[in-house]
């Protein structure tokens, strides 16, 4: 007589995913502090390194704010995105882990970059009290807002809910379901 003790194969491929996301989300945010030390050793010191002239450069930058630098005037700031920071990186920390319980990769991924995003700009937040920026394309006479890998991670993982919202709106409306613990309806055929 063989118990199962809870275990399908199903589970274990949604916890098998879960694993995996949660070390591309690691991944992730370490790279991104990777790279920003980088930065700070290299491209600190020179202020800027121009990688394609007048169009592309590495440029150190201190981001106080969030993007585009919202309430980087403010000194009650830091402590306003760190905690939305916090907040929203567990959130989404906690939906992509449902999500691949589920086997929904792709929403998985799209929350993995989200909150890999939000948990490596918290870090120097919290750490610095600023955001390390780098990455900057001038375009003419104006400069697009400094940004760094996190927020490239954040933007990617927007991107790809939105599609997935847009042009997989079933595949979310399971997600959605899944999360509010609904029924899928059954056809009556």
């Amino acid at each position: 007589m063989s118990e199962d003790y809870g275990f399908t194969k199903r589970a274990a491929a949604g916890r098998d995913l879960s694993v995996l996301f949660s070390f591309l989300f690691i991944f992730l945010v370490t790279a991104d502090q990777f790279i920003k030390l980088l930065v700070v050793n290299h491209v600190k010191p020179l202020g800027q390194i121009e990688l394609i002239e007048g169009f592309f450069s590495l440029h150190y930058a201190e981001n106080t704010g969030s993007a585009f630098s919202l309430f980087a005037d403010k000194p009650w700031g830091i402590y306003f995105l760190s905690g939305v920071s916090v907040v929203l990186g567990v959130l989404i920390f906690i939906l992509m882990i449902v999500a691949s319980r589920k086997n929904m990769k792709l929403i998985a991924l799209a929350f993995c970059l989200l909150s890999s995003g939000a948990v490596g700009n918290l870090i120097d937040r919290v750490r610095l009290r600023y955001v390390v920026d780098f990455l900057r394309f001038d375009f003419g006479e104006h400069t697009f807002p400094i940004f760094n890998f996190a927020d490239i991670c954040a933007v990617l993982g927007t991107v790809l809910l939105i599609c997935i919202i847009i042009f997989g709106a079933k595949y979310f409306e399971k997600f959605w379901n899944v999360l509010f613990k609904k029924k899928e309806k059954q056809n009556a055929d």
